[in-house]
């Protein structure tokens, strides 16, 4: 990456932050946002303090899509930039309204020093805590202050009068006189200061006049707030609030309370979720979480390891509703096992069914390890428009299921299908291939990892395959294939010219001895590869032969690591 001449000199300038006191004074507003890139990259906490303590314009993004090779801002910096957002507060020099940090955690473990969405949460939590505090703090102040303010203009009220009955017990007309001069004086002094005070409350500057307005309403917002149980609209948070504080949510029972607190209570921040993950909660805190959430930001909705039940699941689910932007719904490992009969367990069902059917603007689901074998149609033929994103890994899918998904109005609209660890039969196959067709000028993203494709099962579906010209990212991880099917596969995925990744199962040869003929996903990942280095390479120098004839050794990833490959090589260009 070429760096432009404004961004070479702030990093220069940046770098000695000794010199920060000379030209802080006098940069310019349109230098602040390439100041904080390089103290950012440069990692320089002190100077994002001090860039953001002054920032000059409305709204700050800190966060969002990275480019190839950009890492995640430090942790310090982090932190460094959410002290300044609170210090800002109280600077008349910063005119931030709104702070987007949506995107700015990072889950990749591999990045040292980097802020993770969890630590992230409780930070932010813990800035909208603070921010109260110092504002109470300086209310007491304030308050005080007034106080003695009315205790002085008291006693010169008091003066005044006895100056007055003073001078007006005379008996020659100067004393008469004098009196009337006093009252006079007084009434003009009376006047002037009803004429200043309002000028007092004409302070320059967004910030000031935000608060005066925040002072105002908040004896009325408190009282509607006693009176309707501490909620609050929308529109009494936008009348309270000075800043407006956007981010990615994770939460999780050791972080729940200090989660609420922050939500729960008025305040200068407000904190705004547009992705919401939760795990380990159950379905009342997730219901009273949801219930303190702004409802014109949140987009989706990730629940994860927490034992919901059908039950609470359709409980859940209407609660959502009220979430105009919500468009995805993540559910992964939340206890549904309906391949045991419960009492009820119909009539939840159906209640789940409707509740997905509320969410007018659903485009992702994710159903991941629920175990709901004979029952896709009762979901998603509730759903009012076509899904685009579709992930239904370890959910037991019947041949019944997978024929009323291509059939069904989900199945021309899908970009992106994941089946994995789905038993695939030949009863299944020809509801998948006409699925695949069905698909086949959309799907840009497929996983079949641990279906149980054999060479044969493989051999029927190639054809299908190599007609979905969209498709990016194909995935067969886990299936027992042979080194000849393998080859079949790489020929076919090099056919497809919008490919980039290919993930393939590593070859039945390249297993240790003992290997059952048609092992299961499980055995696969656990049975040790042959100790002997000639037989991977062979496959190596295979593929590679393929890849070279068909002209995509460069622009095609093929790889058998199921941890280390890139997801950022599935992205549009």
């Amino acid at each position: 990456m070429v760096l432009s001449l404004v961004n070479l000199c702030a990093r220069e300038v940046v770098s000695d932050h000794s010199s920060s006191p000379h030209w802080l004074s006098c940069v310019p507003r349109e230098l602040y946002r390439a100041l904080l890139d390089a103290a950012f990259s440069h990692r320089r906490p002190l100077a994002v303090g001090e860039l953001v303590q002054r920032w000059p314009e409305r709204t700050l993004t800190v966060g969002g899509s990275r480019r190839a090779g950009k890492c995640p801002p430090n942790r310090l910096c982090v932190q460094a930039l959410l002290l300044a957002v609170v210090r800002g507060l109280t600077d008349k020099r910063c005119c931030l309204q709104v702070l987007d940090l949506s995107g700015l955690q990072c889950e990749d473990g591999r990045v040292e020093d980097s802020m993770g969405g969890w630590s992230l949460t409780v930070a932010l939590c813990s800035m909208v805590l603070q921010a109260r505090a110092a504002a109470s703090r300086a209310h007491r102040r304030d308050g005080e202050r007034e106080r003695k303010r009315g205790l002085e203009a008291e006693r010169d009220r008091s003066a005044i009068k006895r100056d007055r009955g003073t001078v007006g017990c005379g008996n020659n007309g100067e004393g008469s006189l004098g009196g009337h001069q006093v009252e006079v004086v007084g009434k003009i002094e009376c006047r002037t200061n009803e004429q200043t005070l309002p000028e007092v409350e004409l302070v320059k500057g967004v910030r000031r006049r935000m608060e005066i307005q925040r002072r105002k309403i908040s004896s009325k917002v408190k009282s509607n707030t006693s009176s309707n149980n501490g909620s609050l609209c929308d529109q009494e948070w936008d009348e309270v609030a000075v800043l407006h504080v956007r981010a990615d949510l994770f939460i999780n029972s050791r972080s729940w309370e200090r989660v609420r607190d922050a939500l729960s209570q008025l305040g200068q921040l407000q904190l705004h979720c547009r992705y919401l993950r939760v795990e380990e909660l159950s379905a009342s805190s997730i219901a009273s979480l949801l219930g303190l959430l702004p409802q014109q930001d949140l987009l989706g909705v990730d629940l994860r390891y927490s034992s919901l039940g059908v039950s609470g699941l359709a409980m859940l689910l209407p609660l959502l509703a009220p979430f105009p932007q919500l468009h995805s719904l993540r559910l992964h490992y939340c206890n549904l096992d309906l391949q045991r009969t419960q009492p009820g367990q119909q009539g939840a069902l159906q209640d789940m069914s409707k509740g997905l059917g509320s969410l007018k603007r659903l485009q992702r689901l994710c159903l991941t390890a629920l175990r709901l074998p004979g029952h896709l149609r009762l979901l998603l033929s509730s759903l009012s428009q076509p899904l685009e994103v579709l992930e239904l890994p370890y959910l037991c899918l019947t041949s019944t299921d997978l024929a009323y998904l291509s059939c069904s109005q989900h199945a021309s609209f899908l970009r992106e299908l994941d089946l994995s660890e789905n038993r695939l039969d030949e009863s299944s196959l020809p509801s998948l291939r006409r699925l695949l067709g069905q698909a086949e000028s959309s799907m840009s993203q497929l996983s079949l990892c641990g279906c149980g494709l054999s060479d044969t099962l493989l051999g029927a579906l190639l054809p299908s395959l190599s007609c979905c010209r969209a498709l990016r990212s194909l995935r067969l991880a886990l299936n027992p294939l042979s080194r000849m099917g393998l080859l079949s596969l790489a020929r076919t995925a090099a056919g497809i010219p919008s490919l980039r990744l290919l993930l393939y199962p590593n070859p039945l040869e390249d297993y240790g001895p003992g290997l059952p003929a048609l092992p299961s996903s499980a055995q696969l990942l656990d049975w040790p590869l042959i100790e002997e280095p000639e037989s991977r390479d062979l496959t190596l120098r295979l593929l590679d032969e393929v890849m070279n004839l068909r002209g995509r050794s460069r622009d095609l990833l093929v790889t058998s690591d199921l941890l280390n490959y890139s997801p950022d090589l599935t992205v549009d260009d």
